[in-house]
């Protein structure tokens, strides 16, 4: 298919990417600018089947095609025979979605659905934009990097990953509503049923949860006679992890430990937050850097080269953050949360610093590039 830039007017835009909240929030900002930008736009999302995308993307009010493609497995190299073979279904159908769609531009945010996504619509002629939220590139955009027409990163030095003269440094795109929370942080903590004038804690490894952030709080609830938390907690587990964490800590829970499985508010959680103890996701990070919030972050290991601990030193060497590696976490992560919740200076310290790397109104930022690749003005 040859491709035929559109000069004017609505355009039509195909999206790729997701398995996380990390790569879906992006793709939707994205998404929404374009829609403000340039209305009456037509934009189609490709997913991963059984992902989290194919509920999060229509619920935004986006059409969805999921491909039943799936991430290696790298332990047991044995078993990719049927990863492969989805490969294989999921190219052909990629093929058929760009043939059928015809955009004018395919965008990747990464995830499993933009390798075949993106591979076909570069065949195709279709010009592609990648947007890399990592500091360390991923595999997938690593591959595809040659044939795009755009790499938009929000960390600096990628060129020791993609061609230098197709990087553009926009900063990954945030959901509005976290940045407008529309209350005060003492409004924030009284909404959340904590005390307005004393410090809150925020403790998250995300929807699916972290057990090693978990049996961090478990060990502090339930060690010894006297509770060691001295401070207000919001500790969200996550819904895989919930059952155990609510049974071990059943009992000893203090007033001021508050357990949820899931934050559907996090625009209040944040704004109600003095320090924020989280997993290193690009998503995350980007969020508080925007809102200049004090964190201690504790890299995943189980993710792809490693790219969460990149993340998490790249703030920790410019003094923006605290960094606990998981290994290390039983043994030192409570006693930093200690130390730094009880001393206003390093809390101001690393709120100034995490500020000075907000890279702010990244959607735009992206969509104008979109508007360069595909020759559209309004």
């Amino acid at each position: 298919m040859r491709h035929k830039s559109n000069t004017c007017g609505p355009i039509r835009v195909l999206i790729s990417g997701g398995g996380t909240g990390g790569h879906i929030f992006p793709a939707l900002s994205i998404a929404d600018a374009v829609r403000r930008t340039y209305p009456g736009s037509e934009i189609l999302f490709v997913g991963a089947e059984n992902r989290m995308e194919m509920q999060r993307v229509p619920a935004a009010g986006y059409e969805i095609v999921g491909l039943p493609v799936a991430g290696f497995d790298r332990a047991h190299i044995w078993r990719n025979f049927s990863v492969l073979i989805k490969l294989w279904k999921s190219l052909r159908m990629a093929r058929k979605v760009v043939r059928d769609f015809k955009p004018d531009i395919a965008i990747g945010v990464g995830g499993y659905a933009s390798g075949p996504t993106l591979k076909a619509a570069q065949r195709a002629g279709v010009p592609t934009l990648l947007q890399e939220q990592n500091s360390y590139a991923g595999v997938t955009n690593k591959l595809l990097a040659a044939k795009a027409s755009c790499i938009c990163v929000a960390y600096p030095d990628m060129q020791r990953f993609f061609p230098a003269d197709k990087i553009v440094m926009t900063g990954n795109p945030v959901r509005k509503a976290i940045l407008e929370p529309g209350m005060t942080q003492e409004e924030a903590k009284e909404k959340l049923g904590f005390k307005a004038d004393e410090p809150l804690v925020l403790v998250t490894g995300g929807s699916l949860g972290a057990r090693t952030l978990n049996n961090a709080m478990i060990e502090a609830v339930t060690e010894g006679d006297a509770p060691r938390v001295k401070f207000q907690v919001l500790w969200q587990c996550g819904g895989a992890d919930a059952k155990r964490c609510r049974q071990a800590v059943e009992g000893k829970l203090p007033d001021n430990v508050k357990l949820t499985d899931f934050i559907a508010d996090m625009a209040t959680a944040y704004c109600a937050a003095d320090l924020v103890v989280a997993r290193a996701g690009a998503g995350t990070i980007s969020e508080l850097e925007l809102l200049g919030k004090p964190a201690i972050l504790v890299p995943s290991p189980n993710v792809a080269e490693d790219h969460q601990r990149h993340n998490a030193q790249a703030l920790a060497t410019r003094g923006a953050a605290d960094m606990v590696l998981d290994a290390d976490a039983s043994d030192r992560l409570w006693t930093d949360i200690s130390t730094i919740i009880e001393n206003p200076q390093t809390l101001r310290l690393l709120s100034e610093n995490i500020s000075k790397l907000a890279l702010r109104d990244s959607d735009a930022k992206i969509v104008e590039q979109v508007e360069k690749i595909v020759g559209c003005r309004k």
